[in-house]
C-alpha cells in the first residue's frame, strides 16, 4: 500500500497514539497533534504540533503547518476528546460546553480548516472519531452522548456534501477498549450530585473507576481495523469496533423498528385530509 500522510488530533494516549504508533509502523507520516506538541518519541515521518481543538485559529495554523511541511494530507483523524459522567440534571452549563467545545466543535474545527486543502485535491479521507455512545445513550452519560451524537449528525451531513469532491468519511465508534479514558486523568465528572440519582447516574459514576484497566477492547486491535478500513478502496460510514458496540447497536436498531412498526399507520397519516 502507498504511503499516506495522516494528520491525527491526540496523539499523547489512547486511541490517538495506538494509531499513530501503527500508521509508522506501516510506513506512513503521522502529523499528530497533542495540547503541548510534544508527547511520543522522536521518530522518523512523525511530526508533532501543538493544537488545542477547540481553538479554532490554532486548528487553522496546524493544517497549515502540516501542508507546509509536508505538502498534504490524505487522511484526517479526528480523535482528540474525553468523557463526562453525571445526569442531564447534575452536568452544568460549563461543564457541557466544555465537553462539547472539544468533542464537537474540535472536531469541526479541524474539518473545516482541511477542507479547502482536500477539494482542490479532489482526494481524501476524513475520520471521525464517536463511540458506541453516539448511536446509544446510556445512564449518566447523557452530556456526552449529545456531544458524540452531534459528530454523527456533523458526519452524516459531510459525507454527501464532499463526496462531489472525491473526499470520504468514516465515523468510528468505538465500545469499551483498554484506553485510559475511564481513568481519573482523562474522563470528567459533574461536578453536582444528587442523591435521586444515586442507583442510575451514580452507579455510572462508580463504574467509570472500576471498568479503567479492565476493558476488553486492545486499542492496538481496533485501530489496525481502522487503517484496513481506510484503505481497503471502499470504506465504510460508520465502523463500529468490539462486539459490545455491535450488540448495543442491534439493540437499539431491534427497538427501533419495533416501535415503528407500532406506530407507523397513526404517525404516517398525519397528512392534510384531501
Amino acid at each position: 500500500m502507498t504511503s499516506k500522510i495522516w494528520f491525527v488530533t491526540g496523539i499523547s494516549r489512547g486511541f490517538g497514539k495506538a494509531l499513530a504508533d501503527e500508521l509508522l509502523r506501516r510506513g506512513h507520516v503521522v502529523v499528530g497533534t497533542t495540547r503541548n506538541g510534544s508527547s511520543l518519541e522522536p521518530q522518523k515521518d512523525l511530526i508533532e504540533l501543538a493544537l488545542d481543538v477547540s481553538d479554532e485559529q490554532q486548528s487553522g495554523d496546524a493544517i497549515a503547518q502540516a501542508i507546509a511541511r509536508v505538502g498534504r494530507i490524505d487522511v484526517v483523524v479526528n480523535n482528540a476528546g474525553f468523557g463526562l459522567v453525571g445526569a442531564v440534571e447534575e452536568v452544568s452549563t460549563e461543564e457541557a460546553r466544555k465537553v462539547f467545545e472539544t468533542n464537537f466543535f474540535g472536531t469541526w474545527n479541524v474539518i473545516r480548516a482541511a477542507l479547502p486543502y482536500l477539494r482542490a485535491n479532489r482526494s481524501g479521507h476524513i475520520v471521525n472519531f464517536s463511540s458506541i455512545g453516539g448511536i446509544t445513550g446510556s445512564i449518566g452519560n447523557g452530556l456526552y452522548n449529545a456531544s458524540k451524537f452531534a459528530v454523527e449528525g456533523l458526519s452524516e451531513a459531510l459525507e454527501l456534501e464532499v463526496k462531489p469532491f472525491g473526499v470520504t468519511v468514516t465515523i468510528v465508534e468505538p465500545g469499551y477498549f483498554r484506553t485510559d479514558f475511564l481513568s481519573p486523568s482523562s474522563i470528567r465528572k459533574a461536578a453536582k450530585i444528587l442523591d435521586v440519582y444515586e442507583e442510575t447516574a451514580g452507579v455510572m459514576r462508580q463504574a467509570a473507576l472500576t471498568r479503567s484497566g479492565t476493558q476488553t477492547g486492545d486499542p492496538a486491535r481496533a485501530v489496525a481495523v481502522i487503517i484496513d478500513a481506510i484503505e481497503s478502496g471502499a470504506p465504510p460510514l460508520r465502523l463500529p469496533l468490539g462486539a459490545d458496540a455491535f450488540a448495543r447497536i442491534a439493540g437499539k436498531i431491534s427497538r427501533l423498528e419495533k416501535e415503528m412498526d407500532q406506530w407507523r399507520d397513526a404517525a404516517s397519516a398525519t397528512e392534510f385530509a384531501s
